[in-house]
């Protein structure tokens, strides 16, 4: 009789989760997390399978120091400096205040806050006052974001499970689909679910109540919205671009939990070069102090020198463009005298694709005034003849004022 071994069963549904789910008390000062629902990734289900077999997940690739995207490695080391409550989060000083109000007003009815939009430009912390929000309420908070909820009875799960006074934060809300959408219509609005029963002369509409709760959405792109989607959240906040004085600040806090010693004039050479955004600047602290302890073995501190030799290394300029962005300025100039050109025309110049350019690009030198955007193509700025070191054309100032006139 042969003997065959069984292989071990390792109990994931793909079916049943798609948020991570974290539990909030009043008088914790961190978030626990309590249990996951909905559906997982496929790197989330091969981790699973690895680490069940006694196998080390591996990280990977890491994305350029400048990039938006977050990789796992990131929000690991995210999810210890993010702030807990809202006096330690820095910035968005107008936000905070009108946020604060709020909560005060909710916890004195004993209510749900109202619903709340959050968007801005990537990076800027939306997840993080998401959080701060559902912490401040003593709530618990389920994340999930729009792609992952790709069958109806993805976004049913989650409302279903939803506890009175929760959190339910969508990220990527424009990219939400069509019958996701109409599901969070009645319950957003009227606190339930509209399920159909039955077919054909039977059928029937049963309303389910729900718990009032607090839905959170973020997004990149708040004009993506539909109409009736947009106008159901009570709260809408616009997330700015950070001072360097405000991101300074964050990297002297994120320096003191990861135990880095830096400077204020260390921190504000980083700040300088972080496009205004958090997460950039928390990525660079961390390049820098490898920088520090590779070159200079010496050092404890992390000062201006050292971080300016750290991020010239990296080829991070002093105002933060990297070399895609001198690149595409340059093209611009040398290419096509300046502009106007086309988004198409320069996404396929650069070999890059042209939501790469519009959605990660194009943001920060659009509020840093190197680029303008006209009906025409984008054009450079003077701003950007004195960065890169061109001499202005003949006319320039009155061929701007022509394309910004006309815009």
């Amino acid at each position: 009789m042969n003997d065959r071994r069984k292989l071990p069963v390792i109990p994931i549904s793909p079916e049943k989760c798609t948020a991570v789910t974290i539990q909030f008390s009043s008088d914790s000062s961190a978030p626990k997390p309590v249990k996951k629902t909905g559906p997982v990734s496929t790197e989330q289900l091969q981790a699973a399978v690895r680490q069940a077999l006694g196998a080390k997940a591996s990280l990977g690739e890491r994305p350029g120091l400048l990039k938006d995207t977050e990789t796992a490695y990131d929000n690991r080391l995210e999810s210890t400096i993010r702030p807990k409550t809202l006096a330690d989060y820095i910035g968005q000083s107008a936000l905070k205040d009108s946020i604060q109000i709020g909560l005060d007003a909710a916890k004195s009815r004993a209510e749900a806050l109202d619903h709340l939009l959050l968007y801005g430009p990537p990076g800027l912390g939306k997840t993080t006052l998401a959080m701060v929000i559902a912490q401040e309420m003593g709530a618990e908070i389920h994340i999930t974001s729009a792609p992952a909820l790709e069958r109806p009875r993805d976004i049913l799960g989650i409302l279903m499970s939803m506890k009175p006074g929760s959190v339910l934060f969508i990220d990527e809300i424009h990219r939400l689909n069509k019958v996701a959408e109409e599901i969070l219509y009645p319950a957003m609005e009227d606190f339930a679910l509209d399920r159909t029963i039955g077919k054909g002369e039977g059928t029937k509409i049963l309303r389910v109540p729900l718990p009032r709760f607090t839905l959170i959405g973020a997004t990149t792109k708040a004009g993506s919205l539909s109409g009736p989607l947009r106008d159901r959240f009570g709260l809408i906040y616009r997330l700015n671009f950070y001072s360097e004085q405000e991101l300074s600040n964050i990297i002297l806090r994120s320096a003191r939990i990861l135990n880095i010693e830096a400077s204020p004039e260390g921190a504000l050479a980083i700040a300088s070069r972080s496009r205004g955004t958090p997460r950039i600047a928390n990525r660079l602290l961390r390049r820098v102090r490898d920088f520090m302890a590779v070159k200079k073995a010496g050092e404890t501190l992390i000062n201006e020198p050292i971080a300016r030799e750290a991020l010239d290394l990296f080829d991070i300029d002093p105002i933060g463009l990297d070399p895609t962005d001198r690149q595409l300025l340059k093209l611009i100039i040398e290419n096509f005298s300046g502009g106007p050109v086309g988004l198409d025309t320069l996404a396929s110049t650069l070999g890059e694709d042209p939501r790469t350019l519009e959605d990660v690009y194009e943001p920060y030198l659009l509020q840093a005034g190197l680029i303008n955007r006209t009906p025409r193509g984008r054009t450079a700025t003077g701003n950007t003849y004195r960065h890169l070191g061109y001499r202005l054309p003949a006319g320039f100032a009155e061929q701007a004022q022509l394309e910004l006139e006309s815009s």
